[in-house]
């Protein structure tokens, strides 16, 4: 299984960071941020560097877009993982499209409102985790797995 972990730089990096248990023996790469914490924390790993910033940004969600449409059909992963932000949104909406399998992680600190992320990648997706039972209230499809801390 070949994934493909997307996340902005900062907290969203950290979520999937911390699902190393998941993806350290699997063949993977990342898109992020070309940002100090991001490069640190990933030194050893395949990295995109995605365009920022993103949210409400239009241009680099062009670009973003095409970057996506180069980076998945090279790599071809058979599933996209992201806890947002911004930067999923073309990710998913490709992955869709190529037949690709998506997981949204929902933030850990959104619990009684959607983030505009969410809400744009969860008609989309294959599953979509939330990390408190509260948020099913926003998410009805969501998977409550706890907390990734």
């Amino acid at each position: 299984m070949k994934i493909c972990l997307v996340g902005s730089s900062g907290g969203h990096l950290m979520h999937l960071y911390m699902l190393k248990s998941f993806w350290e023996n699997k063949e993977r790469f990342w898109v992020t941020f070309d940002k100090e914490d991001a490069n640190s924390l990933l030194k050893k790993e395949t990295i995109y560097r995605c365009y920022y910033p993103t949210n409400r940004n239009v241009r680099n969600l062009i670009k973003n877009t095409f970057l996506a449409i180069k980076v998945l059909v090279k790599e071809k992963p058979d599933l996209i993982i992201s806890s947002g932000a911004a930067v999923a949104v073309p990710f998913f909406y490709i992955g869709k499209l190529m037949r690709i399998k998506l997981v949204y992680i929902e933030v850990f600190d959104r619990i009684d409102k959607p983030t505009l992320t969410g809400r744009l990648v969860y008609p989309i997706t294959d599953r979509f985790v939330v990390q408190w039972e509260e948020q099913k209230k926003v998410y009805p499809k969501g998977v409550n797995l706890g907390s990734i801390f």
